[in-house]
């Protein structure tokens, strides 16, 4: 290339002279400053409209009316209600509306067998066929009127259901209270009843049982003992003697619990001791 040239062509002449331009490199080269003038552009652009977005987003904001504030600032008047005359008479009553007639009715009870001396009186025959053509069977005879209905059909679709009993419940038991179950005349006259009342089973005074058995039942709010039974026994009879002995017991004095009578769980040992 002359001298003379050089100053009148471009970097990319001057690079891709005695060169193929027709390649494509020579081509990308040249529109290269274009290209990033572009994307130079384009992202100032973009990043001031990032910037300004909530500004604008605010703005549109403002020319929007807010439907929500205008309805509840949004005042509604009510007409009033037209004034009551006084003279003039209520409107009448709706027509009432009688049920229709009932077809004639007919007794008619399925036979129950039963031993002679148990009926008390004679029953009548029951009715033939011809006797029940044309008429309800029922429990009872009625008469009725001709062209009636059935008897059932002018009852209520849905009549009422019976009211439901429920069982009262039994109360639980208490374990403690503020106010234990005693023996009537107090703990030594228990001990003392026991002492006077128990019997010794003779299997076990002969097989040298001893020991205590503790026996556990429930004084009612009445002061009754109630399921008692044996949460520790030594067997050879005593189980059973010392069951029997507080089933006998008299009523005792029952617990309570903020001024209330109420079931109590107690637990009482007896000991059987060889002599």
């Amino acid at each position: 290339m002359e001298n003379e040239n050089l100053l009148k062509n471009s970097m990319d002449d001057i690079v891709f002279d005695g060169r193929n331009k027709s390649y494509g490199a020579f081509q990308l080269r040249r529109l290269y400053d274009k290209h990033m003038s572009r994307a130079m552009i384009s992202g100032m652009l973009f990043f001031l409209l990032a910037v300004s977005s909530p500004k604008i987003i605010q703005m549109i904001k403002g020319f929007i009316p807010d439907a929500e504030n205008d309805l509840i600032m949004k005042e509604v008047t009510l007409a009033e209600p037209p004034p009551i005359d006084p003279l003039k008479p209520p409107p009448p009553p709706p027509p009432e509306v009688k049920p229709p007639p009932i077809k004639d009715q007919i007794k008619f009870v399925p036979p129950v067998v039963k031993k002679d001396e148990e009926v008390i009186e004679e029953e009548p025959p029951p009715p033939t066929v011809e006797e029940i053509k044309d008429k309800e069977i029922a429990t009872e005879t009625k008469e009725g009127e001709e062209g009636g209905v059935d008897a059932s059909l002018t009852e209520p679709d849905n009549p009422p259901a019976p009211p439901v009993l429920e069982e009262p419940k039994e109360e639980e038991p208490f374990a403690y209270v503020e106010q234990m179950p005693t023996f009537p005349d107090g703990q030594e006259a228990m001990y003392k009843y026991i002492y006077e009342k128990i019997k010794y089973p003779a299997i076990a005074r002969e097989n040298g049982i001893a020991g205590q058995v503790i026996v556990q039942f429930v004084v009612s709010k009445e002061g009754d003992i109630q399921k008692a039974k044996v949460v520790r026994g030594i067997g050879g009879g005593c189980n059973e003697e010392a069951l029997r002995v507080v089933n006998g017991m008299p009523r005792w004095k029952p617990g309570k619990h903020n001024g209330r009578a109420v079931p109590v769980t107690f637990t009482l040992p007896i000991k059987f001791v060889l002599q």
